[in-house]
Formats: structure tokens, C-alpha cells, sequence
């Protein structure tokens, strides 16, 4: 009998709020290029990095609702087709994830090998993953449960932690039974740990047989089980993805995997892995991965740093410039500015918490919104109006829609739009306009083969998103979804 099929699980939930102002709610940090000088997404890093794996099937991935387009999107850049994109009503946890996985892969009967991966994570040294990942394959085909234990470099108190029955040998690394978990320690356990040759961070990284994970869980939390299986019986297929039951979900347990099965099993193995491995949890953290200049600064985009040292330093649109700094992070987004002392950064996290209280809107989204047709972005607003610079990919359209309370004027300012009012078209060129009255039902259409790019000016009472009324649309959204 040959090898089991290997299936790479890619969980893409978590919003990153550590990484504000870049990382946000709707688009968090999975779905950003942040390790390397390329643009390789996190995302896409995590898939590409299992090049080369012995029979490697397509990936299954879960992830929020609000992110499915940038998920199918971002892997069809890469020209990977996944078996499935289930999509979480709401956050339930990697127990639950785990199990609609499990449930997934093996409903046609197959029994493959399961490896659990986060979306977020860098792994400098892909080939010794790659290598570790192919030692764990033929202890999880022994029926154990192997999760990936990063061996320590620090007295880290921010991780949790794996014991392992026996001292743990990097050299030549094999798997040993996990003795118990721990949560994060304070900074005098953690710099005992760092001693004893036992202990490894807990990665959240896993390698099991579907079936073995199942059963563990239907042992320990049959209530995990029975949600998972109820969603996905009811579930809507919505183009690439599967809707599972929005109603048998809400009522699985929010729990871990570590929690609900690991830390009660008698089938944890943990191997250790050196490989360069980060959850880059911070700006800080990002700061220490990066390749950095002679004067231990990291620069991203349009950045000048004279006289500076130990800082990161990004611009996604304006010319940032520091003189004289150091031990800093200075993140520029579109509608906010970052600055921090390094070892600040990971407060970033409870500054989110009250802009989101507040209602501020740049706690939670980007002026840039992307959307499976393409994206737009507002440039400026005031009390009864708003403009919008609107880029539709080739072939793309909207969705038929009406307005109540506002009406448009459209500039078409790079390529081509196809313009359908009330049931009647015109072809806009390059500085041609039209005018959508308050009322109308239209769509808006690239017909081209490059990206159509136009200005948008709205005016009304209310200018607000969910002032959409969809009458048709080729992606399935109705009026509550984006």
C-alpha cells in the first residue's frame, strides 16, 4: 500500500490586531507580504512552502466569511486550486476547524494524513521544515498525534509551551510523548524551560490521521463532533467555497485543539523544529525576523532613515523619513501613523480594542476595500458626499444594484466601462462620465482585458455601504454581505 495522501489544512481565522495599523479585521495579517522583499503573502508563503512534500494534495482551508474573495483570490495568484475554502460564520477556534476538516477529507471514505497549519507564520528554513514535516508523517502513520514544537530561543513568557516525556535531541530529532502543555509561563519558569532540554514552544502546528484526530475528538468532545457534522450536512455551496450552517456552528464549543484533545490524549507526540519559525505576534517580532540594514533598520516602501538605528520602518503611500531615531516603529497606512517604541509594540493590541469601542473606523478597516470584483477606496468625504477611486478587474462586474438615498456621478478615468441603467448600456471610455440618479437600477462592467479604473462621486443623505439594494449579483451576495 502506498503513502497516504498528505492534505495541508490552512487555517486563515485571527485578525492580527497586534500588527494595526497595517493588520486589520477585514483584511488581517495573513493576507499581507510582510516577510521577504517579494509580494508573497503570508498566506501564500504557508502554501508554497510545502513544495516538494511526497504526495501533497490540494489544500483545504477555513476562514471567515468576510475573507473569502481575498482567500481565492490570493491562491489563484499562486495557481493553486484548493479542494475546498469552508467558510466560519463566526470564530469557534482551531478545535472545530480541526474537526470540519477531518469530517471533510474523509467523507468520501479516504483516510488522509491531516497537516494543521496557520496562515500567519514565517519559516526561514522551508527545507528543514519540509524535512521535519516528512520524519512526522511516518509517526502520525503509526496513529499518533505529532504537533511541531519550536525549540526555544529565548525566555519567551508570550507562548505557550510543550514538555516532552524525555529530553528533546535537535540534532537528530525524533518524536517523543508529550508529558503535559503549559500555558504561558512567567519569566522565571520560562528561563527554567529555556535550560531543560524537555521544553519547546507550542506551535499549534499538527500531523495526524484524519480518522485518529476524530476519534479523539468524539471521545473527548462529542459535542465538537456532532456541531461540525450538523453544519456541513446543511451546507450551501457559494461558488469555490461551502457555507456551513450558520445555526449548528454557533452552537459548537469555542475551544482549542490543545484544549479539547491534546492536552487530555495519550497519543501526543511532539518533534522539535529549528527552522527559523516566527508568529511574528508583534511589530517587534517582525522587527527581529527581517533582514535589516547596517545600522539594524528594517525599511518597507518609500522610507529615507538617516541617523537612525534599530527601528522599522514602513510606508505604504507617503515618503516616510526618520532622522536621528532610534528603537522605533513607524507603520503609514492610507488613514493612519504608527509610532512606537519597540518594546511597546505589543500594546498595539489594547490601543485597537478602545478605537474599536470608540467606533473609530480605522480600528477595523482600511480605506481600501477589497471586493471579489476588485476594490475601492475612498479619497475623500464630507457630511453629505464622498468620492471613490473604483478598480474593477478585467472581465469583473457588480453586482445590478439600486440606492435609496444617495445617486453617483461616474468618471471613467482608464480603460473601458460598460454601463447598464434601468435596463439600457452605453460603453464609457477614458474621461467619460454618466450620472446614476437615486433610484436607478444599474451595474457597472469591465468588458477589457486590463483593469478599468474609474472616479466615483456619491450624494445623498446617507452614503453608507449597506445603502445597497443587490437585484442581481454573480457572486452570490445579498445585501448583508460584501
Amino acid at each position: 500500500m502506498g503513502a497516504k495522501p498528505l492534505v495541508p489544512v490552512i487555517l486563515c481565522g485571527g485578525t492580527g490586531t497586534r500588527l494595526w495599523p497595517l493588520s486589520r479585521a477585514t483584511y488581517p495579517k495573513q493576507y499581507w507580504a510582510l516577510a521577504g522583499q517579494n509580494k508573497v503573502t503570508l498566506l501564500q508563503q504557508t502554501q508554497q512552502r510545502l513544495k516538494g512534500l511526497k504526495d501533497l494534495s490540494a489544500p483545504l482551508l477555513i476562514c471567515h466569511e468576510e475573507h473569502r474573495f481575498i482567500v481565492a483570490e490570493q491562491m489563484r495568484e499562486i495557481d493553486v486550486q484548493p479542494s475546498s475554502i469552508l467558510l466560519e460564520p463566526t470564530g469557534r477556534n482551531t478545535a472545530p476547524a480541526v474537526a470540519l476538516a477531518a469530517l471533510k477529507a474523509t467523507e468520501s471514505g479516504e483516510d488522509p494524513l491531516l497537516l494543521i497549519l496557520a496562515a500567519d507564520h514565517i519559516i526561514r528554513e522551508e527545507a528543514t521544515f519540509r524535512e521535519l514535516i516528512e520524519a512526522g508523517r511516518e509517526v502520525a502513520e503509526t496513529g499518533r498525534l505529532v504537533t511541531f514544537g519550536i525549540v526555544p530561543t529565548s525566555p519567551e513568557t508570550g507562548y505557550g509551551y510543550i514538555e516532552a516525556a524525555e529530553p528533546l535531541n535537535q540534532s537528530s530529532p525524533k518524536s517523543v510523548p508529550i508529558a503535559r502543555f503549559i500555558e504561558k509561563p512567567n519569566q522565571s519558569n520560562a528561563e527554567q524551560f529555556l535550560q531543560d532540554g524537555r521544553f519547546t514552544w507550542n506551535s499549534g502546528m499538527f500531523l495526524f490521521k484524519a480518522s485518529v484526530i476524530l476519534k479523539e475528538l468524539e471521545r473527548l468532545n462529542p459535542t465538537i463532533v456532532q456541531c461540525c457534522q450538523t453544519a456541513l450536512e446543511n451546507d450551501e455551496a457559494d461558488l469555490d467555497f461551502l457555507r456551513l450552517d450558520k445555526d449548528a456552528f454557533a452552537r459548537c464549543p469555542n475551544v482549542s485543539l490543545d484544549v479539547a484533545v491534546m492536552e487530555q490524549t495519550s497519543l501526543g507526540s511532539v518533534l522539535p523544529l529549528n527552522a527559523g519559525w516566527s508568529d511574528i505576534g508583534s511589530w517587534k517580532a517582525l522587527w527581529e525576523t527581517s533582514k535589516k540594514d547596517n545600522q539594524g533598520n528594517v525599511q518597507r516602501g518609500r522610507v529615507i532613515a538617516e541617523e537612525s538605528h534599530n527601528c522599522y520602518l514602513r510606508s505604504e503611500h507617503r515618503l516616510l523619513v526618520g532622522l536621528g531615531i532610534k528603537d522605533l516603529i513607524v507603520v503609514e497606512t492610507d488613514d493612519a501613523v504608527l509610532v512606537a517604541e519597540r518594546n511597546q509594540s505589543q500594546k498595539v493590541k489594547t490601543l485597537v480594542k478602545r478605537l474599536e469601542k470608540a467606533g473609530s473606523p480605522e480600528g477595523k478597516a482600511h480605506r481600501k476595500i477589497y471586493r471579489p470584483w476588485g476594490y475601492y477606496t475612498v479619497v475623500v468625504e464630507g457630511s453629505r458626499w464622498q468620492v471613490k477611486r473604483i478598480e474593477v478587474k478585467a472581465g469583473a462586474s457588480l453586482s445590478l444594484q439600486m440606492h435609496h438615498h444617495r445617486a453617483e456621478h461616474w468618471v471613467v478615468v482608464k480603460g473601458t466601462a460598460l454601463v447598464e441603467k434601468n435596463g439600457e448600456e452605453e460603453l464609457l471610455g477614458e474621461n467619460q462620465s454618466t450620472y446614476i440618479p437615486l433610484g436607478c437600477k444599474h451595474r457597472l462592467t469591465n468588458p477589457g482585458k486590463m483593469p478599468m479604473e474609474l472616479i466615483e462621486v456619491q450624494s445623498g443623505a446617507y452614503l453608507g455601504e449597506d445603502d445597497i439594494v443587490r437585484i442581481e449579483d454573480q457572486y452570490s451576495r445579498n445585501n448583508k454581505t460584501n
